[in-house]
């Protein structure tokens, strides 16, 4: 048998792709050779704990698989990668993947965090979390976490709406869309996850979408490989809670919608401020690496206080 082209796996792995709202090179995959994609999920999977209780066609499991996939194309060693995670939807993936994980309370995914990999810089530190759980009630350890800068991974899974807990809109849900608690449309300004995460402190910065799966893999890499505060943030779907109130209560249509929301920075450099309103960038916004690390700030004071 021939081996698939790039274009047929892509279709095969995601039906929406190639998606022209991503840039030539974002949507031909060709950032990674064809045997980086052949990845052996369940070796990096709890099996037992399979199937997920997330709702079939939940963009929770795209990002976890192109999670997997950055964690085998960097080759690390599953037993040096710590995953924490809170509460909602995303807080369920510590549960599912085969590293060193911890499940925390809502919020206090990043302190948690922090106090892990002061304890054992060595490990790769990955925090999972949603909108609500990261912008919300743990708005206030994500500035700070940014401002230090330590060298961690936060991917936000932005689904517009606290999903796990019935539907309520969250800092990202879009003004006007319907919710549990906004029945009759939020009025509520919201988040610019990006932005803030720059404004803040970060260091490496980007935002993709689950409608191209490979794209969020590229990102979440390249925040992985990245020696400081990345954030990642990936539009997904909540097809359940946020879609059938206000686009399609179907994940195909859902994604579909918010591919069309988006529009690759090589793209959108070219777009006057008319032609980009109501669209959302995707790709990496951001990227220093001029500023200190504040674990290796730490190690070093307190050697130096030590001595």
């Amino acid at each position: 048998m021939s081996r698939p082209t790039k274009i047929e796996n892509i279709r095969r792995e995601c039906p929406l792709q190639p998606c022209t709202n991503f840039s030539a090179e974002e949507a031909s995959c060709t950032a990674a050779p064809w045997d980086n994609r052949r990845v052996d999920y369940p070796d990096y999977l709890r099996n037992d704990k399979m199937p997920t209780q997330w709702c079939s066609g939940c963009g929770a499991g795209l990002v976890m698989k192109a999670l997997i996939r950055a964690v085998n194309e960097l080759q690390w060693d599953k037993n040096k990668v710590a995953i924490v995670s809170g509460i909602g939807c995303s807080g369920r993936m510590s549960s599912y993947l085969d590293f060193n994980t911890l499940h925390t309370p809502h919020g206090r995914t990043l302190p948690f965090a922090t106090g892990l990999k002061l304890a054992k810089p060595d490990a790769h530190v990955i925090i999972v979390t949603g909108d609500g759980d990261a912008l919300a009630i743990g708005g206030n350890h994500f500035l700070h976490a940014c401002r230090r800068n330590i060298d961690s991974t936060l991917i936000i899974i932005n689904n517009f709406i606290y999903g796990l807990t019935g539907g309520q809109f969250s800092p990202t849900t879009p003004v006007g869309s319907y919710a549990e608690t906004s029945p009759d449309g939020s009025l509520e300004p919201t988040f610019d996850t990006v932005n803030v995460a720059i404004a803040a402190g970060a260091t490496y910065v980007a935002r993709s979408a689950v409608s191209n799966p490979r794209h969020v893999t590229e990102m979440i890499k390249g925040g992985l490989a990245h020696s400081g505060m990345s954030v990642v943030e990936a539009l997904s779907n909540c097809h359940i809670n946020f879609g059938r109130r206000n686009v399609s209560g179907k994940p195909e249509e859902l994604i579909a919608w918010i591919s069309r929301q988006t529009v690759s920075h090589d793209i959108a450099r070219y777009m006057d401020e008319e032609q980009l309103k109501g669209r959302v960038v995707v790709g990496v916004l951001h990227h220093v690496e001029t500023r200190p690390e504040y674990v290796a700030n730490y190690y070093e004071k307190a050697a130096a206080i030590r001595n």
